[in-house]
């Protein structure tokens, strides 16, 4: 199996978990704020694993560079909604210390994405 079609799987597995958190988050937690860390937890993690389908077009329209933001997008998913999902379910608080990290790893995806977008040859 080759290293796009894990990651283009793991972004489907990273959208379910998204729908899932979320719908959990909407209907099976009652405190507003782990109501609310759910919920962006679990938008970002969508969006993200969105963006990871988004690098395999560019990827597949040769721009090889492309191919370094899947691990950025979902490591960063799996840390910043891990760790909001796990505060919402009462995990320690020094876990939003950690949070961070997450959005850092998505900023850089979306950095890398976008300078390989713009390296793609144009289309005729």
């Amino acid at each position: 199996m080759s290293i796009d079609r894990i990651w283009l799987g793991l972004a489907g597995l990273g959208g379910f978990l998204a729908v899932a958190i979320g719908a959990f988050g909407a209907h099976g937690v009652s405190d507003p704020q782990a109501k609310a860390w759910m919920d962006t937890g679990a938008t970002y993690l969508m969006v993200h694993s969105l963006a990871v389908f988004a690098a395999g077009h560019v990827a597949a329209r040769g721009g090889w560079l492309a191919r370094i933001a899947p691990p950025f997008f979902l490591g960063g998913g799996a840390i910043f909604c891990g760790t909001l999902t796990a505060m919402a379910l009462g995990g320690p608080p020094i876990l939003g210390a950690v949070t961070p990290i997450g959005g850092l790893m998505f900023l850089i995806g979306w950095l890398v994405l976008a300078v390989a977008a713009f390296r793609l040859k144009p289309t005729t």
